[in-house]
């Protein structure tokens, strides 16, 4: 009988580029492969330590001069509803959740270029085609859902969010809604609903992305109760969203090499890395 021994998996960081969140500075990524038997594992664990998902790669800012991007999560035990917070699930309350398994369609696709040339036409994923949107739903190799949204009185798809379900939360990997109902807050919408999910499931967490401080675009996270960021290597409440600088000194940030040397794996598995 052959014995096979578990390949750890091997760490890379991709070439500087600019940043989608904060004008002016550079974004570089801690990444890996998301393959094989070990996929599920690999996906929980990093998740937990502050990795997001894209198709078969999981990710981590690593950049030289900055370190505002945090990974962030509800603790849904201290969740609470804030008096907004309810009017938006009134306001929603004609709509359908309907989770099924990641598969793309062209209604999905429609609204998706919709809310893209809306809201992120200068984005990475602007020219993103029906093909790409496919690849991005369909090629999971971890329990994904896609959860739709859908209007009981027309019938129609209001939003759609790509969920990976890992052993301790959800986590949003991708949301996208109709741009033209803004009076709705269906991003905030989705975010309520998931917390729900979560809740039904018995599910601790829900995981959100990352929250840039200085960074209109990913503020909104902050208004959350039961906020946690993942700083200093570590999971803690954010308590004042000011406390965390988004200008940091560039000694601030560990070598690549350390922050290898720190990523926690599945079965003890030493990380590699490699610039």
């Amino acid at each position: 009988m052959r014995h096979t021994l578990p390949i750890a998996p091997q760490f890379y960081v991709t070439a500087p580029q600019p940043c989608p969140y904060l004008e002016g500075r550079m974004e570089r990524k801690l990444f890996t492969a998301l393959q094989g038997d070990s996929a599920t594992r690999l996906n929980d664990s990093l998740s937990k330590q502050g990795f997001r998902r894209s198709q078969n790669v999981l990710y981590r800012p690593s950049c030289a001069d900055c370190a505002a991007c945090l990974s962030a999560r509800i603790d849904v035990s201290r969740f609470s509803l804030s008096r907004s917070q309810k009017k938006v699930l009134k306001r929603n309350a004609h709509l359908d959740r309907r989770a099924t398994s990641p598969w793309a369609t062209e209604h999905q696709y429609e609204l998706f270029r919709t809310y893209l040339d809306s809201r992120h036409a200068d984005g990475g994923m602007a020219d993103m085609d029906v093909f790409e949107f496919a690849a991005m739903i369909e090629e999971t190799p971890v329990r994904s859902r896609i959860v739709e949204y859908v209007d009981l009185g027309t019938g129609e798809l209001t939003g759609a969010c790509l969920t990976d379900v890992l052993d301790d939360g959800l986590s949003m990997v991708y949301s996208f809604y109709d741009p033209e109902l803004e009076r709705l807050s269906l991003g905030t919408y989705m975010v309520l609903d998931h917390v729900e999910i979560a809740r039904e499931a018995g599910l601790p967490y829900v995981y959100l992305g990352y929250w840039v401080p200085g960074s209109t675009k990913m503020g909104y996270k902050a208004r959350f109760s039961g906020l946690e960021v993942y700083a200093g290597n570590r999971w803690q409440p954010l308590r004042d969203p000011h406390q965390f600088d988004a200008t940091r000194h560039p000694l601030s940030n560990d070598p690549i090499a350390e922050q290898v040397a720190n990523i926690s794996l599945p079965d003890a598995e030493p990380a590699r890395g490699s610039e």
